[in-house]
């Protein structure tokens, strides 16, 4: 049980990849018949560059953007699983210069199936799983139809295989998902990055139209398809915003799961605000218009050439009504596939959604590194500090999860240290990190900040601990204060509160005149303590940031930087940070 303990007032104040560039090469339950009639004598022809060794983090989430944990996800020989943030980590996986395969599976969802062009720092990978719901079934022997309620629709003839190629009779059930252009995440949930080879063996880049998945189970959940020889109709319809610059006649595409890009198959007719094709297997469709294609790469900086995390960039070519679109990594790294010999029009925008930078770039004709786009007149800031683990020693495997606005970013931990550049909003000073030791599955709480103080000190990955004061002098080691924690309100509303802790070397406690959050000074704040050795005569330049003073049993969250004079003279700097669960 805590003890209140008293201190007196002593005056001194305390990160394209584009998500549209994920795909991946691995087959829900091993069996997804990719044939097809088209003639391609030399599948697999595209050059995706040598073989390198990459970084990959990334997040998978559902479509009501929830985190999923225990998703199973591979690239190259590399395997890993989400934790409870829906986050995982992969180093050092074999990937291609122009591709890098991504699977994401879990039970109840189509896999997730992504390509992305790696980056040469650690490369930011988002997926969204879709459910798989039971849409309808059918027999076999007969001709049947299964329908979506916004008009897409599979017309079967009846003729069925299982896993072996043999005929089926029996009950088929039908799962199927149609994926709109218009879809806000359309880029997280379609597999592949829109890279695909046409009839010709040339490589080209698609902009679609609308994708279908179908998936068809028997009577003993195993997996069929059409059967050879046979054929279904898919019905797709066109988003109506497309419908200005819908082709009468249009491409069929489906994924080919093996090699993780689309293929020409076919083609669909427009009749009545439908596309309409015949189709011989099922993985997905896509109906998309094809281009040439050429890698692209980009670095976002901000004025002096600092680079500027999770900035949202989209690229569209003259008349395109979804332009493609990425976010920058730690390093301000995008790279992607863009259209060959287009015009196309990059915007950037803040982590709120304004527009803060738009240009015309291109046209291109060959891979290109653009190199810097300078957000100029940005304003920005470092969020940055150091994650240790339950031992109090620095994480070597982990990551940060900041979130700021409508955005989240993630930053690589090294060495304990984190750092991410990101644009301010013009509303919003406030943002909150969580913390994770990913070797040792421990992890902060989420950490309320102010952009007053981007420099959050010292924070600890160890779930058993619920709070701790963090005190750190010049470049030493910092201590965790963990035992005899509490925090208090006196007096009226908005009086004094105090944040105090006694430790084997002494005692630190923080008091101040108010329990608005915002950004104080001496005398409105101080801090008295026996570990610092503080001169509390001597002027200082200590800056105390009250991100929350939550209700009984919330936390009080607090940080102090700036520097101190010690008994000796020394100019000393000071990082504390406090989260501490308030008592009364």
């Amino acid at each position: 049980m805590k003890t209140r303990k008293t201190i007196s007032r002593i005056s001194l104040a305390l990160v394209l990849v584009f998500s549209v560039l994920f795909t991946s090469c691995e087959k829900e339950e091993g069996f997804n018949d990719t044939s097809s009639g088209s003639d391609h004598n030399n599948i697999g022809a595209i050059d995706q560059g040598a073989s390198i060794q990459r970084d990959f983090i990334g997040k998978i989430i559902d479509e009501s953007s929830m985190p999923l944990s225990d998703v199973s996800v591979v690239i190259g020989s590399k395997i890993a699983t989400t934790d409870a943030n829906g986050i995982f980590m992969i180093k050092n996986a074999s990937v291609n210069e122009r591709q890098a395969y991504v699977t994401a599976e879990k039970a109840g969802f189509i896999t997730g199936l992504k390509t992305l062009v790696p980056t040469e720092g650690i490369s930011n990978v988002r997926i969204m799983l879709v459910a798989k719901n039971l849409t309808g079934s059918v027999s076999s022997g007969t001709n049947s139809e299964v329908s979506l309620g916004n008009g897409a629709k599979v017309k079967f003839d009846g003729a069925f295989k299982d896993e072996d190629g043999n005929a089926y009779s029996g009950n088929v059930d039908v799962y199927m998902y149609h994926l709109d252009p218009a879809h806000a995440n359309v880029y997280d949930v379609m597999p592949g990055n829109l890279q695909a080879i046409n009839n010709d063996d040339d490589e080209q880049l698609l902009e679609t139209y609308g994708m279908l998945n179908v998936e068809l189970k028997g009577d003993s959940g195993q997996k069929l398809n059409i059967a050879d020889g046979h054929l279904a109709e898919i019905h797709m319809p066109l988003d109506p915003a497309q419908s200005g610059v819908a082709p009468s006649t249009i491409p069929l595409w489906h994924f080919d799961e093996v090699n993780g890009y689309w293929v020409e198959d076919g083609e669909a007719d427009l009749i009545g605000g439908v596309y309409i094709g015949e189709v011989s297997h099922f993985s997905w469709w896509n109906c998309d218009a094809p281009f040439p294609t050429v890698s692209f790469c980009l670095n976002v900086v901000d004025d002096v050439n600092v680079p500027i995390s999770n900035v949202k960039v989209s690229l569209g070519r003259a008349g395109e009504v979804y332009p493609r679109y990425g976010f920058s990594n730690a390093n301000g790294e995008i790279c992607g596939l863009i259209p060959t010999n287009e015009t196309i029009t990059l915007t950037a925008y803040d982590q709120c959604g304004a527009i803060v930078f738009s240009t015309l770039i291109g046209p291109f004709s060959t891979d290109t590194n653009y190199g810097d786009i300078v957000l100029s007149g940005a304003i920005t800031e470092v969020i940055s500090g150091n994650l240790v683990n339950c031992s109090n020693a620095n994480v070597t495997d982990g990551y940060v999860n900041l979130t700021y606005g409508n955005q989240e970013a993630l930053a690589e931990v090294t060495n304990g240290a984190f750092a991410m550049n990101i644009i301010k909003c013009a509303s919003i000073n406030t943002f909150s990190l969580e913390g994770v030791d990913y070797d040792a599955f421990q992890s902060t709480t989420v950490l309320p900040f102010n952009l007053s103080t981007p420099n959050v000190g010292s924070i600890m990955a160890c779930s058993t601990v619920t709070e701790f004061i963090s005190v750190q002098v010049d470049s030493d080691p910092a201590e965790y204060l963990l035992m005899d924690l509490y925090a208090y309100q006196e007096g009226p509303v908005g009086g004094m509160f105090v944040v105090s802790s006694q430790s084997e070397d002494g005692s630190i406690g923080v008091g101040g005149d108010t329990t608005t959050p915002g950004t104080y000074t001496n005398p409105d704040f101080w801090v008295q303590s026996s570990i610092l050795d503080m001169d509390y005569n001597a002027p200082d330049t200590l800056q105390f940031t009250l991100s929350n003073f939550g209700p009984i049993g919330g936390y009080v969250d607090m940080t102090i930087t700036g520097t101190y004079t010690d008994t000796s003279g020394a100019v000393k700097n000071l990082a504390i940070t406090i989260h501490v669960l308030r008592d009364s």
